[in-house]
């Protein structure tokens, strides 16, 4: 009898976990085998309950309510979430992907910043206080987004109020970190700020665009580049 053996094998890493899927497929019997070392792979949906989690401890009710209103959307690189003037309605909190935060000034992109997994994209005057934004907000390249709204977030926050709290701290973490980005611009050389995001924030250099990046340094695309080759000479 014929017998076939086919072998997958998927690494996937993130800090010092490494998940290792060994799927064995024999096609003369029709079955599958499934062997996992490590920890179960966390998927797309499972991601922002375990976000949640890591703030404050969350029950598997509360978990199951969260799960059943959740909305993952896919977009496509380009697409614009946000425009200036619009009233920002939604907020999202990316699985998979990037979202570039900018202005128009003068006619020119300025980027102020970038969102990346397990990173909440909050309009946050304009969600709160129905203002029109100023500024829009766009996929850098295709995206997983979870897709929330203040109706949903309200029923959540009747059904289990404790939620409401998970929900501040998220909001603290959110103007914290807006925050520290103010402060960069503000205390920080071009250079400084190029190297905190190159420690810090390293993934974007493999996503992001040079132009785009110059942006959010606050330099021009060709400053950049002499920022680059300095840094580079150093070392």
């Amino acid at each position: 009898m014929h017998k076939a053996t086919y072998f997958i094998n998927t690494e996937y890493k993130k800090g010092e976990a490494i998940f290792f899927i060994y799927f064995e497929i024999r096609a003369s019997l029709h079955l599958t085998n499934l062997h996992i070392k490590g920890p179960p792979i966390i998927t797309m949906d499972e991601k922002l309950i375990k976000y949640f989690s890591r703030i404050m401890a969350i029950s598997d009710e509360e978990s199951s309510a969260i799960a059943e209103t959740m909305c993952i959307q896919q977009y496509k690189k380009g697409t614009v979430l946000l425009k200036e003037g619009q009233v920002s309605t939604e907020v999202y909190f990316v699985l998979d992907g990037c979202v570039r935060q900018y202005f128009i000034v003068d006619g020119e992109e300025k980027t102020n910043n970038f969102f990346t997994d397990e990173q909440w994209v909050i309009s946050v005057n304009n969600f709160n206080q129905r203002i029109p934004s100023t500024h829009f907000l766009a996929c850098c390249i295709d995206s997983s987004l979870v897709v929330g709204n203040r109706q949903k977030e309200e029923g959540l926050y009747r059904r289990f109020p404790k939620l409401e709290t998970v929900s501040r701290k998220v909001m603290e973490k959110v103007f914290a970190e807006q925050q520290e980005i103010m402060a960069s611009y503000t205390i920080d050389t071009p250079e400084q700020r190029y190297l905190k995001l190159l420690k810090l924030r390293p993934d974007l250099f493999q996503k992001i665009p040079q132009y785009q990046l110059a942006s959010y340094i606050g330099v021009k695309p060709e400053s950049l580049s002499r920022i680059r080759k300095r840094i580079t000479q150093k070392h």
